[in-house]
């Protein structure tokens, strides 16, 4: 059982470190005692990682990458500095930005250089508030420059959800 145990804190450290970098996991994964998991009941691999028993990440079957949770960017936000791992959006829209709302390229003030399409980002505001987590939809670069069209694709608002 330990065993079992063991090579899941292993494959999911693996994942996360591909996925965010080593910095990141060492974060997410900063007390391995506090960390466990649910299986998947038909496939038996693993799907969901909780920390203290808060839901940290959820694992996508469909590409096996991470899906970051409001819990774990509150605890990315309080341990990284602006813009690691952010979409930075002007405060004026930050109601929208809570209630789930996408988040489109004219509203981007600031973000991580290091981000590609499809990453998970945190968004937030100009004061580095938590706002909402969702998936970088176009490359960086175009996110900064464009003034049309959609450049987070908003899963959560943090009204939609308790942390």
């Amino acid at each position: 059982m330990e065993t079992e145990i063991l090579l899941g804190l292993r494959q999911i450290k693996a994942i996360s470190d591909y996925q965010f970098g080593k910095e990141i996991t060492d974060i997410l994964f900063d007390n391995l005692e506090q960390i466990n998991f649910r299986r998947s009941p038909k496939t038996n691999k693993i799907r969901y990682v909780y920390y203290e028993n808060n839901l940290l990440l959820t694992l996508r079957p469909t590409n096996g990458f991470f899906t970051l949770t409001l819990y774990s960017a509150k605890k990315l936000i309080n341990s990284t500095t602006p813009p690691k791992l952010r979409v930075v959006v002007l405060n004026e829209i930050s109601d929208f930005i809570k209630e789930g709302r996408n988040v489109f390229c004219k509203h981007v003030v600031d973000i991580d250089d290091n981000l590609r399409p499809l990453d998970e980002v945190i968004v937030v505001n100009q004061d580095d508030e938590l706002l909402s987590i969702g998936k970088l939809k176009i490359p960086v670069s175009y996110a900064k420059s464009f003034s049309k069209g959609i450049a987070v694709s908003v899963r959560k608002g943090i009204n939609k959800a308790k942390i």
